[in-house]
């Protein structure tokens, strides 16, 4: 078993991951630019978020206050910051797959109806993952309006209480409710007996805002006290008994015990954006990210005052020709005429070499350098992790600069990749259209496994 360092650790280098692929620059600049003029819709559009609702019809169905909630949320939602604190999974730092998370609660008795109605952002399942989607949706209880394999919102992923991690009106919040006990003296609560602080918070957890977020939660449900599970671990459960607010206006809460899982099933779950410290605090603290690859509105909030750029800053990839040692002396490769070629050798001797390579003779360095750049280049890795996060643009992009726009490319794990990423969009778009039912399309888990022998199990990470 590794160490609470060790598992840190690797939770943060996992974070590092999601936040250099995760949600790209350029989807933020786009979201943001659409949202700032009030096209909600075309702001989703740019994080590749799906609209599954339709305002004229939610007026019919729930009334025109719901709609007009519901609308001013919409104008107000940042579809870029939800992707960038949407709860992931390991290895990879994927969206939690099959997943309905809750964005908003309208009670029935603000909008007088019947039934109580969520905003909800739902995940695919893993076989349909392909651009790493996310729909928005209405969920009213009764019926459900989209046909999501898993419908009801869950109680341990929930935003309904965290607004400030998607709505541009709350996001000053986040230095306040990011977890770190010096952000949040004026707010956290004494526990009694204390718990081991130091390696809570070596684990990430976010100990000194837990009796103020379970109080949240308590009145959220019409409560000033009671009982409120924390979960440690797939199969460890704490319970916080939480007393009512005393003279200084903070609530009390006090460790009940400890039990495992299935034990604690009808007391209140405080939901993960609460357990664990924001991960972009402890990435800053740890030299892991600068401050300006953080999404705008999240540095702005942990950083007040700090100059931030409008996006984060992307590196883009270089083009200048490359040195290849061929025959005794250094030769260039670089673009030409929008493909990659040799750029110190003559036509002629190219056509001679290229003929002597087909019929199985050895070929000039230079050309060995371009058949490795097509078929297994030294960046595939960035190509892989922009391709398994939906960033099939910046992905393109990072192909053309290195091999040219009008490059054909030929057989090899480049290839086949990029074919890969394009027969998991066809699934995707057979999900969204319900012609696959709640199973994969054919062969499509084969596809999945057969991706380059990285068919690892995957496991839900802390935020």
């Amino acid at each position: 078993m590794r160490s609470p360092t060790a598992n840190a650790d690797s939770r943060l280098s996992l974070w590092q991951h999601v936040r250099a692929y995760a949600v790209p620059p350029s989807m933020i600049e786009a979201a943001t630019a659409r949202r700032r003029v009030g096209d909600w819709a075309g702001a989703c559009a740019a994080a590749r978020v799906d609209v599954d609702l339709d305002l004229r019809a939610v007026a019919r169905c729930h009334g025109r206050d719901l709609t007009a909630r519901l609308r001013a949320d919409l104008r107000h939602l940042a579809p870029d910051l939800l992707r960038w604190h949407m709860p992931r999974i390991a290895p990879d730092g994927l969206l939690r797959p099959g997943l309905t998370l809750s964005l908003a609660r309208y009670d029935p008795a603000d909008h007088g109806c019947a039934e109580l109605v969520h905003l909800v952002a739902r995940t695919p399942p893993a076989w349909a993952d392909a651009g790493q989607r996310i729909s928005l949706a209405l969920w009213a209880g009764s019926r459900d309006e989209g046909g999501c394999p898993h419908p009801h919102p869950d109680r341990r992923f929930r935003l309904d209480l965290h607004r400030h991690l998607w709505d541009t009106r709350r996001t000053d919040e986040l230095r306040s409710r990011s977890g770190a006990p010096e952000l949040t003296s004026d707010d956290a609560a004494p526990m009694h007996p204390d718990p081991p602080w130091d390696a809570l918070r070596e684990r990430g957890y976010a100990a000194h805002r837990w009796a103020a977020e379970a109080m949240l939660l308590l009145q959220a449900e019409g409560r000033t006290s009671g009982a409120v599970v924390v979960r440690l671990g797939p199969r460890r459960r704490l319970v916080l008994d939480i007393a009512a607010a005393g003279t200084d206006l903070r609530p009390a809460a006090r460790i009940a015990g400890a039990s495992r899982a299935g034990r604690v099933a009808g007391l209140p779950a405080l939901p993960d954006a609460a357990t664990w410290m924001v991960p972009d605090l402890e990435l800053l603290r740890r030299g892991l990210i600068e401050i300006d690859r953080l999404h705008p509105l999240v540095a702005a909030a942990l950083a007040p005052g700090h100059p931030v750029a409008a996006t984060p800053a992307s590196p883009h990839p270089a083009a200048a020709p490359r040195l290849v040692a061929c025959r005794g002396v250094w030769h260039r490769i670089g673009l030409v005429n929008g493909a990659l070629t040799p750029m110190d050798h003559d036509p002629a001797e190219i056509r001679r070499e290229e003929l002597l390579a087909a019929l199985t003779g050895t070929p000039l360095p230079c050309l060995r350098a371009i058949r490795e750049a097509h078929r297994r280049p030294e960046c595939l890795p960035d190509i892989r992790a922009r391709l398994d996060h939906g960033d099939t643009a910046g992905a393109l992009a990072v192909v053309e600069a290195l091999l040219g726009p009008d490059a054909l490319l030929r057989s090899g794990n480049l290839r086949e990749e990029l074919e890969n990423a394009a027969l998991r969009r066809v699934s995707y778009g057979l999900f969204r259209a319900g012609l696959t039912g709640h199973g994969p399309a054919p062969c499509s888990r084969d596809r999945q496994s057969k991706r380059d022998g990285r068919s690892h199990p995957r496991h839900a990470i802390a935020p």
